[in-house]
Order: structure tokens, then C-alpha cells, then sequence
């Protein structure tokens, strides 16, 4: 909609009134549809597909953007499968995948979708694009859900990924609810009601999704390990989320990165837990900060990082916050 040239031929389309490419009369189309969309209702919010670099697109029309709430961050999706098809023993070379999101991650309201179009038209389901024998493949694909819901932006999973659908999305039959007599596929289902309820339940991964103060990297750095953390932070600067991801089938053990604050981190989630299918590595229900400085902080924690796995912890400031109802 947004461009008169799009899948168009050269000579096959005529310019605007400025020479350019773009469509507009569709541009104020859009901006004075989402005008009347947030102008006259509450309660609705309107999402823009669009993969290119049109600058803009869910900020205000008053400020000169179309005024969509949120657009799909295609771009992230692209790069994070690309590097969850690779074996472990290779991602060190492709750890940028997983970082570069966070240069723009703020320059729009983002929607991190794993959307119908990744498990369709011969693509396979997400399940099958993980590497590994079958515990590897549900493991990794715990991971990548733990990393999707605890990064900045809203959340999009498509029909079936919940409870790891193994064949593609087919618009013609049912899912496979058969599925979830699979202990494996149970787990999946387990982990992804869990992480929707510590989404819910934790204002540090959700409120600040589109401001720059709600994320902070603790290391991204360590590609030899495949290892990345980094902090989630809403309103209540002391009740933050820290959150470490190991991309490898190897269990770290001593594994010490930076703490902001001194005190006890508890073990909110682990997606290697047996109750999700896991091997049951953890941390013992939390970890005590020590005064080693690491990672520019003062203070550290030495962690257990299970195989293929991620595991997230509160804050000693967090009090009650996440607990399970």
C-alpha cells in the first residue's frame, strides 16, 4: 500500500506529484484511519505488517509518523530463526543475530512475531527448524520461546507453536491436539502458560517494551559460549528481571555475570526444569550476589547455566512480584 512501485516492473507505474515512489494517497488513507481508530475508541489497537525501512510507522500522525500502535519487527524474526537453524557447535560465528535487534529494538512500538508465514508454504513448523535429536529440538525451541517472551516488544505466537506442533500449518485440517499426550509437547504447552503468566505478573517484562530504559545488556559479547544476559527493568527501578540464555548443549557451571544490586536472586524460571521436559539443571532455587565486580558492576552472581536453555531471575527488590497464583 505504502509504494507505487511495489512488484511492479520499471515503466509499469507513474510517479507521485514529487517524483517519488511513494503511495500518497495510501499514506493518508492509513493516517486517517489509526486518527479515528485511537480518536473515537479505547481498547483497540491497529498493527502494521511492513518489511521495509519506512521510517516511522507506529509513531503519531500529529508527529508526522501513520499512527499504527505497533509494527511487526520482521527483521528480528529473520535473524533469531536463522540462528536457531544452526547447530550450537556453529552459532558462535552468528551471535550478531541475536544482538543486532537491540540497535533499533526502540525506534518503533516493535511486535516480535513468529507469524503464520514461518510456518506455512514449505517452511515447516518452528519445531522442525530446530537443530538436534528430538530433546534437542523441544529444547531449543523452549529457549528461543524463554528469549522471545523476555526481550523488549510485544509478543506474537501463531496457532500451534504452543504446544510445538511438528508439521506445518495447514489452513485445511485441524492441529494436532493429539500432540499434547506427548509428555514433550505437554512441557512446551506448560512453558509457553507459564510465560505468559510471568509476562503478565512482571511489570519489568512489560512495561517499559518500547523505551530504551527497560533493557540493559550484561554481556552480549561471549560468542565463544554462546551465552548472552541482560536485564529487564519496568516503573519500579528495584524489581528487575535478570535474564541469562545458553545457546549450547554444554552446562556452564561457575558462569558469573554482573548484578546491579546486592542480594538474593530467586530462580523465577528455568526452561530446562523437568516439568517442562528438561534435564532438571538449575541454580537450587536462586543465587546470592557476591562483591566481585563484573560486567561494570560491583556486584555478581555465579550461576548454573543449563544445556540449551534459559533461565530468569528476580531481583532482590522484586519482594512477591511473579510469584504464582
Amino acid at each position: 500500500m505504502l509504494y507505487l512501485d511495489y512488484s511492479r516492473e520499471p515503466g509499469s507505474w507513474i510517479a507521485n506529484r514529487y517524483g517519488g515512489n511513494e503511495n500518497l494517497e495510501a499514506i493518508a488513507f492509513l493516517r486517517r484511519l489509526n486518527t479515528l481508530v485511537y480518536g473515537r475508541n479505547e481498547g483497540l489497537v491497529t498493527i502494521a505488517e511492513e518489511s521495509t525501512a519506512w521510517p516511522m510507522v507506529s509513531r503519531p500522525v500529529h508527529a508526522g509518523g501513520l499512527g499504527f500502535g505497533f509494527k511487526w519487527n520482521m527483521g528480528w524474526m529473520y535473524d533469531t530463526l536463522a540462528y536457531m537453524r544452526e547447530d550450537p557447535i556453529h552459532r558462535r560465528w552468528h551471535h550478531d543475530k541475536l544482538t543486532f535487534g537491540l540497535l533499533y529494538a526502540f525506534n518503533e512500538n516493535f511486535v516480535l512475531p513468529l507469524s503464520h508465514d514461518e510456518v506455512a508454504h514449505g517452511k515447516g513448523s518452528l519445531w522442525s527448524k530446530m537443530p538436534g535429536d528430538r530433546w534437542q529440538k523441544f529444547a531449543n525451541l523452549r529457549l528461543y520461546y524463554t528469549f522471545l517472551y523476555t526481550q523488549p516488544g510485544k509478543k506474537l505466537l501463531f496457532m500451534g507453536g504452543e504446544f510445538a506442533q511438528v508439521r506445518e500449518w495447514n489452513h485445511d485440517i485441524g492441529l494436532d491436539w493429539q500432540l499434547l499426550d506427548d509428555p514433550m509437547h505437554r512441557g512446551v504447552r506448560d512453558l509457553v502458560r507459564d510465560l505468559n503468566a510471568i509476562y503478565r505478573g512482571l511489570p519489568a517484562l512489560h512495561q517499559a517494551d518500547h523505551e530504551p530504559h527497560g533493557f540493559a545488556w550484561i554481556d552480549c559479547t561471549d560468542a565463544e559460549s554462546s551465552v548472552v544476559a541482560y536485564i529487564r527493568r519496568g516503573d519500579d527501578h528495584r524489581a528487575f528481571v535478570v535474564v541469562a540464555c545458553n545457546f549450547t548443549p554444554v552446562v556452564r557451571r561457575d558462569y558469573r555475570i554482573g548484578v546491579p544490586e546486592v542480594g538474593f536472586y530467586r530462580e523465577r524460571l528455568n526452561s530446562d526444569a523437568v516439568i517442562y521436559g528438561g534435564s532438571g539443571v538449575g541454580n537450587a532455587g536462586g543465587v546470592a550476589a557476591e562483591a566481585v565486580a563484573c560486567h561494570g558492576h560491583a556486584w555478581s552472581v555465579r550461576l548454573t547455566l543449563p544445556p540449551l536453555a534459559a533461565v530468569v531471575f528476580l531481583s532482590p527488590g522484586s519482594g512477591d512480584i511473579g510469584r504464582p497464583g
